[in-house]
């Protein structure tokens, strides 16, 4: 039996104003996340320890709210498998065998773990995912304006490409506070002892395939009623990246003692971060 034409012109009012709000919904999320990561360098012990864990379960839930809110509950679960799933996969392969990142171990302080690894991380490969990806797309946007036709697919490599690129802030953070070390951390990076070259490699490649998931399963075209700007990273997802590329570097700079791996992330990160909330800025209407 067909709905009433009455009642399929409320369903498609009541559409965008339920994407409106869970757009709201993962704006105050992501606020909350960054509130919490602000107050990191006033912290120490097992508190800084609960805030990290509390950072990354309300900055993985902005980014489904965000997913589902904007591409629909399709890329909320798209996101869920093919960023944690995917990532846990690569963690548990990895604790087991080195292989992709190498030889390494969790000091078992980040809480319960599911196949060895500590279930807050999946998270944190999930919580990044969502705005690296559309941070991706971005960039493509802008090229293919500037450029005319790319190939969509190039979101894939530019999006691993910023993913991997935090973990230049994300690893030291953690190696500092004993949550996991590994067993042969040379050659590194210049400015960044203890974390090891196969490390990025493992990131990159996880990322690739993380990335290729996604960018496969999350349709490039906005839910109904959801401002276009959205589909390249409008709202939560901008603060989300925006705050991680340039807190981690101020963060780094001015309160951990790591003025390298702050000109680090902050160089590695910007290729693709600068130019995606840029054209985003140009994309929004009343920027």
């Amino acid at each position: 039996m067909s709905a009433a034409p009455s009642d399929t012109a409320a369903g498609l009012r009541r559409t965008p104003l339920a994407a409106a709000g869970a757009q709201r919904a993962a704006l105050v999320l992501a606020a909350v996340a960054v509130v919490v990561q602000v107050a990191h360098p006033l912290l120490s012990g097992d508190v800084l320890t609960t805030a990290t864990v509390v950072s990354v379960l309300v900055f993985a839930a902005a980014s489904l709210v965000s997913a589902a809110a904007t591409h629909g509950l399709r890329a909320a679960v798209v996101l869920a498998l093919g960023a944690g799933g995917v990532g846990l996969l690569a963690e548990a392969v990895g604790v087991s065998t080195g292989f992709p990142f190498g030889e390494y171990a969790y000091a078992g302080t980040l809480g319960p773990q599911v196949l060895g690894v500590p279930a807050v991380v999946p998270a944190a490969w999930l919580m990044m995912a969502w705005p690296t990806m559309l941070a991706g797309r971005s960039v493509v946007d802008l090229l293919r304006k500037r450029f005319g036709p790319v190939p969509h697919w190039v979101a894939v490599p530019l999006s691993a490409w910023v993913l991997t690129a935090w973990d230049l802030s994300l690893d030291p953070q953690m190696v500092a506070a004993g949550h996991w070390s590994w067993a042969h951390p040379d050659p590194s990076l210049p400015g960044i002892p203890g974390i090891p070259l196969t490390n990025y490699a493992g990131w990159l490649l996880v990322s690739l395939v993380v990335h290729a998931v996604l960018h496969a399963g999350v349709p490039r075209r906005v839910r109904p009623g959801v401002p276009a700007s959205a589909a390249i990273g409008a709202g939560a997802p901008a603060l989300l990246l925006g705050w991680t590329w340039l807190g981690s570097a101020l963060g780094n700079a001015a309160f951990f003692g790591r003025p390298w791996v702050a000109l680090w992330v902050f160089a590695a990160m910007g290729l693709v971060a600068l130019p995606a909330l840029a054209h985003l800025r140009r994309r929004t209407p009343g920027a």
